[in-house]
């Protein structure tokens, strides 16, 4: 009925190879499900939701790098400034080569306008990748908030050698003529702006609008 001696061994051990197998496997299988839950949650606009259901892969086996820079980007998703920072500066302790959390925290800071800071960290990324875009476009934000109208003139002319399609160069480069009070140059920026960007609306207000940015 029960299959001779030697099938019933052999069912007992793949029987036995699955359990152990099963065990093995479910944390796995459990922190997918929760990585799965959290960017549908925050697809959804639940950042506080998306946040803590990763709680448990943040500390002991199931803890990451990428885990703490998440967790840490839900808090700014939340406006929850100063959370983000502590949690972007744990990601730092835990890997001090981390460019991912070196760029991260510049989003707190800048939106808490401690420009100063945020500079400290973009030069660090900056200093290991000279010409790391997303850095030049926060340093060139940064600048803008330190009021360094020169610096950031100057800064804008490089960027737009090595970027020469994109139009955020372009942006800053008409801000900082227009707070120089260049206004001819200004416009010839905004236009450049219009050729990368054509329904941009800060360049259109400027031009066709006569609107003068703050």
């Amino acid at each position: 009925m029960f299959g001779n001696k030697t099938d019933r061994c052999f069912t007992l051990g793949q029987l036995c190879k699955t359990l152990l197998l099963t065990t093995l496997l479910s944390p796995l299988v459990m922190a997918e499900d929760l990585w799965s839950q959290s960017h549908q949650l925050e697809s959804e606009g639940k950042y506080a939701k998306a946040g803590a259901v990763l709680e448990p892969l943040l500390e002991g086996p199931a803890s990451s790098d990428y885990g703490v820079l998440r967790y840490a980007w839900l808090f700014y998703q939340q406006a929850n400034y100063n959370d983000s920072i502590r949690n972007y500066r744990r990601a730092l302790s835990r890997n001090s080569d981390s460019l991912d959390a070196r760029l991260g925290i510049t989003l707190p800071l800048m939106a808490q306008l401690r420009w100063s800071e945020a500079e400290r960290f973009l030069k660090q990324v900056l200093a290991l990748d000279p010409w790391s875009y997303t850095a030049h476009v926060r340093l060139m934000a940064v600048q803008e908030g330190l009021r360094q109208w020169q610096t950031l003139l100057k800064h804008t002319q490089e960027f737009n050698k090595r970027y020469p399609s994109d139009v955020n160069g372009w942006v800053y480069q008409a801000r900082a003529y227009l707070w120089l009070k260049n206004r001819s140059a200004a416009e010839i920026a905004y236009r450049q702006v219009l050729r990368r960007s054509p329904k941009h609306s800060e360049a259109n207000r400027y031009l066709y609008d006569g609107v003068v940015q703050d």
